[in-house]
C-alpha cells in the first residue's frame, strides 16, 4: 500500500447513480461482500459530519479550481449519538486519499465548534496539533453540515470497501451537530444517490465486472462541496 509521510494511501471512485441502479447493484453486491457491521437490520446507518474551512473556503475553492492536492477537516457523529464523535482530517493527492481520526469527547468537540482550540493543546495526538494550528493561523471554523444514510459492503481482498450514501441533506447555516431537530435540506433536485468504492492497490476483477455495468459518469464534486450549493459557490 503506497503511503506518505507514514499514512496509508487508498483508492477512491465517486458515482452519482438512480435508485434503480442502486436496487440492482445491491442485489449484486450482497452475494459477494459482508455487510457492514455497523448497519442496522437494513444495512444501514446515519452520519452527520460537520466540515470545518478556512476563512476564506480554502477547502471549498481548492475544490471547486481542482487543486491536485488538498484536504478537508471535520467532527463526525453516527445515528445522531455522541458515544462515538471523530475528529478526521481527509487528504487528497492526486487520484489517492488518506484519511486521519482521532476520537474526542463531546465537550472538546464543542468547544472546537464554538471556534475555541485551547483544549487541543494538552492534546499528544498529531492530528489534533494540526487542527490547533489551523484554527490559530488560518482560522479554521465550522462551515456546514452534512447528512446522509450509508448502506455499506465490505471485502476483505484489498480491504474493499463499496458504499451508497443517500439522502443527502445539507443543514445550511446551522453548526448545532447534537442537535438531531436542525432543519436540513437536500442538496440534489433530482433522486441521486452516491457510490463510492475505495480499495488500497487494486480492485478484485469480479468487482470491477460488477461495476463495469454502471452507466454513470465519475463524478469530482465531494458531498460537502453540494452543501455549500445554497450559498451561491460555483461549481
Amino acid at each position: 500500500m503506497p503511503t506518505i509521510r507514514n499514512i496509508p494511501l487508498r483508492h477512491e471512485l465517486k458515482y452519482h447513480i438512480t435508485p434503480a441502479e442502486l436496487t440492482v447493484l445491491r442485489g449484486v453486491l450482497a452475494p459477494v461482500m459482508q455487510l457492514d457491521p455497523n448497519g442496522n437490520e437494513n444495512n444501514e446507518y446515519h452520519i452527520r459530519s460537520l466540515y470545518f474551512d478556512t476563512i476564506n473556503d480554502d477547502a471549498l475553492e481548492e475544490k471547486i479550481a481542482g487543486v491536485g492536492n488538498r484536504k478537508k477537516y471535520r467532527i463526525r457523529i453516527y445515528n445522531f449519538s455522541d458515544k462515538v464523535i471523530k475528529l478526521e482530517c481527509k487528504s487528497k493527492y492526486g487520484d489517492l486519499i488518506s484519511k486521519q481520526s482521532v476520537s474526542i469527547p463531546r465537550e472538546l468537540a464543542e468547544q472546537l465548534i464554538a471556534g475555541d482550540p485551547d483544549g487541543l493543546q494538552r492534546m499528544r495526538h498529531p492530528l489534533l496539533h494540526d487542527v490547533y494550528r489551523e484554527m490559530r493561523t488560518r482560522l479554521l471554523r465550522p462551515a456546514v453540515i452534512v447528512d446522509y444514510v450509508r448502506e455499506a459492503y465490505i471485502h476483505q481482498a484489498e480491504e474493499v470497501r463499496i458504499t451508497f450514501d443517500k439522502q443527502v441533506r445539507t443543514g445550511l447555516y446551522s453548526v448545532d451537530m447534537f442537535n438531531p431537530q436542525i432543519p436540513t435540506y437536500p442538496v440534489f433536485d433530482d433522486p441521486v444517490e452516491i457510490l463510492e468504492v475505495k480499495f488500497d492497490e487494486f480492485l478484485p476483477s469480479y468487482l470491477q465486472s460488477i461495476l463495469s455495468g454502471i452507466t454513470a459518469q465519475r463524478s469530482a464534486v465531494s458531498k460537502y462541496t453540494w452543501c455549500r450549493r445554497y450559498e451561491n459557490k460555483e461549481y
